[in-house]
Formats: C-alpha cells, structure tokens, sequence
C-alpha cells in the first residue's frame, strides 16, 4: 500500500515536496536496473539532512508490518533510515550487505541473527525491486521470515510487482507521482 492509499495530510504533502526539493536531478542517469532516467532521486541527499530523515523515518514507521522483531537495512542506502527507525521505534535493527562478508564473521546480516525473525526490510527508492529480491531470497534462506518491505519512494517501474510474485508486499512512504505532484 502506497501513502497515497491512506490519509494524505498537509503535512506529508509538504515533505514529500522537501524530499523532491532536496533530492531531485534532472540529467540523464542510469539506474541499478539497467534501465536510464532523465530523473534521479539521490537518497543520500535526503538521508545526509538529519532533520529530514527524522521526520521521513518518523513517517515510515506506521508503514511496518506488526509483530516484527527487528528492521532490517539494506546496503548501503537503507542503513541510514534502518538506524533511525530503530532509534523511534525502539526495533532492533539489522545490516544486510550486498553479499556476505568474506571474512570475519562471514554474514550477509549485521546487528544479530536473522533465522526465526520476523523482519521488515527497509530501502531508500525501489525501481525494479531487484536488490530487494535478491536481499529477501538470501535472507530466507537464512531462516528470516520477511514480513513485508517498505520504502521512502517508489519509482513506479515494476518494483511492487515483482515484489509481489514472491508474496512481498511493499509499502511506499511516496510514489514518484506524489513527489512530481507536491512539487508543483
């Protein structure tokens, strides 16, 4: 379920339109699907701000599956807000890295286990969901139940789709439509 499914306040319209503010490009950019883009979402812009990570995390967290034993961030965007819905919502939080470490403790998650857990997994903008899926099928078959994915923006490019043939639901603080829309 997007944001835009449930009440849309002044308030989410005026931090959609500072995340559009701060974090919008125009240019040509390609994207971790493959595909290109004549607009960019850069994260870190608006995950660098603390202020506006607060309040973009504070927003997140009625987004979270009930009953889950941590949230769970993924590499490298979705660490900064996995930190800080940890700090608000008093969850555990996890690390997920790319691919598991090849020394030390050799885990593809960071913060605790993750078998017999149940976890949101938390990430910045999804296009195609295919780090998602990936991150998602390498933590099932560690033992994590994924109660559900929610993130900042979704791109509207096929992510919640894809998502959702492997019975994930994603949930989105803000379409890119919605930011397009509070921007103007």
């Amino acid at each position: 379920m997007a944001r835009a499914d449930r009440d849309h306040t002044p308030s989410l319209t005026t931090l959609a339109a500072r995340i559009f503010d701060r974090a919008h490009l125009t240019g040509e950019f390609r994207l971790r699907s493959g595909g290109s883009s004549a607009e960019y979402f850069d994260k870190y812009l608006f995950e660098s701000d603390p202020a506006l990570l607060g309040e973009i995390a504070g927003e997140i967290i009625p987004l979270l599956p009930p009953g889950l034993d941590a949230v769970a961030g993924l590499e490298l965007g979705g660490i900064p807000l996995v930190t800080m819905l940890s700090q608000l919502s008093g969850l555990p939080a996890l690390f997920v890295r790319k691919r598991a470490k090849e020394y030390g403790t050799c885990r593809l998650a960071e913060g605790g286990e993750v078998s017999g857990r149940r976890i949101a997994i938390v990430e910045d903008v999804v296009t195609s969901g295919g780090q998602v899926l990936e991150s998602c099928a390498a933590l099932r078959e560690r033992g994590a139940e994924i109660a559900g994915v929610v993130c900042v923006i979704d791109r509207q490019a096929g992510g919640k789709e894809a998502l959702g043939a492997q019975a994930l639901t994603l949930r989105s603080l803000f379409t890119i439509d919605e930011l397009r829309a509070a921007s103007g």
